[in-house]
């Protein structure tokens, strides 16, 4: 006895919790199997994924946030430029590497797998995303500011243009979430059916998606929206929408 009264047996316990707490910690991530990618809209940055991504690292997936300038550059491009960073963090899991794509970030993942899918690809998640274009972008696609700001690809985002990218059918597990909250009357206006702001629900279906919701969402805050988040795990886990 050391005359502590018991103290130094407490603190001792105290310290095996905590050992034991941060083992499991270490263990749970080192048998972390799936990770999931995540590419934001145009004119926006990865920092707009940022508390998504964290939401979905808690659940114990290895995450990777991409970041790319969605305004100086075509789709093609795009994926050109991101096409080693998704085959080095594909390569190093040893499980299934999921998308999740807001927006025009849906695009570019729609892209990207149909020229080069990873052999370990599991499921995708599209949020808000304009598969059959949107008529807003139809709108002001010839405005010499919306060229200027959103770039080639912001062309690409047109109902004109997105017949090419909407033409094939997913070869994989895939669920899109659509709003149906607006704001704007003049945007509600220019689509004329129900949607998000800027995408209407028609416009993110696709043949072959394996599930479809509708959330009482504004395009613009889609990535805040916890109910996405929610969504997107159970699908990523599931494979279906809740």
């Amino acid at each position: 006895p050391c005359g502590c009264g018991g103290a130094c047996s407490n603190q001792r316990r105290r310290r095996g919790l905590t050992i034991s707490f941060l083992a499991g910690h270490t263990m749970r991530d080192q048998h972390t199997q799936d990770g999931v990618i995540f590419l934001h809209g145009i004119f926006r940055t990865s920092r707009s994924m940022e508390r998504f991504r964290r939401f979905m690292e808690a659940q114990g997936y290895a995450t990777l946030n991409i970041d790319y300038p969605s305004t100086r550059l075509s789709l093609e491009e795009i994926v050109e430029r991101i096409a080693p960073e998704v085959a080095a963090f594909s390569a190093g899991l040893t499980g299934r590497v999921h998308f999740v794509g807001f927006s025009m970030g849906g695009l570019v993942i729609r892209t990207l797998l149909d020229q080069a899918a990873p052999a370990n690809l599991g499921r995708v998640v599209m949020i808000g995303t304009p598969n059959h274009g949107s008529e807003v972008a139809d709108f002001i696609a010839h405005w010499p500011l919306y060229k200027k700001f959103y770039g080639p690809a912001g062309q690409q985002l047109t109902t004109h243009f997105a017949p090419s990218v909407a033409g094939c059918t997913p070869e994989y597990e895939l669920g899109i979430l659509a709003g149906n909250l607006v704001l704007d009357p003049v945007c509600n206006y220019l689509i004329g059916s129900a949607n998000d702001g800027l995408v209407s629900v028609q416009s993110t279906q696709l043949p072959g998606m394996k599930d479809h919701r509708i959330l009482r969402a504004l395009h613009l805050f889609f990535p805040l929206n916890r109910s996405a988040w929610n969504h997107t795990l159970h699908f990523l886990q599931q494979g279906v929408f809740p």
